[in-house]
């Protein structure tokens, strides 16, 4: 599925060459309206269906301390689903190579900052953590629930459709996933890996269904986070789960990764969990 790059990412960095800066800029980075890409989904801004957050980890993390000496950390990074911007990847990654040559007294004060001007970016408050390299926090783990991916289908399209999701009479609660979920960048079309996880309670979905669905969006160019929304909302309409919750885990691309998860009210997605493509 090929679309018209949207005006809001015209200038984005984005697809473009782009000197990488050494020092810190708060001005880097680059904030996208999720109401744009939502509209289509009949979101109505300020009136959301879900609640979820979009969790990025970043793995090129390095700042001097007062003494010039490098430090290096994993940054774990939450934006709420109600912020109404999200950031482009791109000038996220640019802005974190600002601080590479820059000091800070503190590992505080390197939070302090990023809380500050991701807040302002997204437009919403935004929680930083930072770990050690060697931090347990990052062992990876296994995603609950039931894989899909030995499932023997035949799959001759490869763009999302909601008529491939069909449910039974027997209401279920069940936990499942796949490790086939794959879309593209809207930008630049590059592949963007992922697995994702359907946690829910309501009418049983068609196992086969919901797979061949997942794999529909292998030729979709979309933000990770708008494939998360769209795979919530078509649940909702066509399976209308009692409860429902979303999460999707992408492969690291740049130094960053992303799980958007998206739910009813109430949910909230299985924590720590990270897997070992990430």
């Amino acid at each position: 599925m090929t679309t018209e790059r949207p005006d809001t990412l015209k200038e984005a960095p984005l697809g473009r060459e782009s000197a990488y800066p050494e020092r810190y800029d708060a001005g880097l980075l680059y904030p996208i309206p999720r109401a744009v890409n939502r509209a289509p989904l009949g979101i109505e801004e300020g009136r959301l269906p879900f609640v979820g957050e979009d969790e990025w980890y970043a793995f090129e993390v390095s700042w001097l301390n007062g003494r010039g000496k490098p430090v290096v950390a994993v940054a774990r990074f939450r934006l709420p689903a109600a912020s109404p911007n999200l950031i482009e990847s791109k000038s996220w990654k640019l802005y974190l190579n600002g601080f590479n040559q820059t000091r800070f007294e503190s590992r505080e004060r390197v939070i302090e900052v990023l809380e500050r001007d991701l807040a302002a970016a997204a437009g919403a408050p935004v929680s930083v953590e930072l770990f050690g390299v060697d931090d347990d926090a990052l062992m990876p783990r296994r995603l609950p629930g039931e894989c899909l991916d030995d499932l023997d289908i035949e799959i001759s399209t490869y763009t999302p459709s909601a008529e491939h999701l069909r449910v039974g009479e027997a209401v279920v609660e069940e936990t499942l996933y796949s490790h086939l979920l794959k879309s593209n960048c809207p930008v630049t079309g590059q592949p963007d890996w992922g697995s994702v996880l359907i946690r829910y309670r309501g009418p049983k979905i068609d196992r086969e269904g919901l797979l061949r669905y997942l794999i529909g969006y292998r030729q979709h160019q979309d933000f990770h986070e708008h494939c998360v929304e769209h795979i919530f909302m078509d649940l909702m309409a066509h399976a209308r789960p009692e409860r429902l919750l979303v999460l999707a885990r992408y492969v690291r691309r740049g130094g960053l990764d992303i799980s958007p998860w998206r739910g009813t009210p109430g949910e909230r997605p299985p924590e720590p969990l990270r897997l070992s493509r990430q």
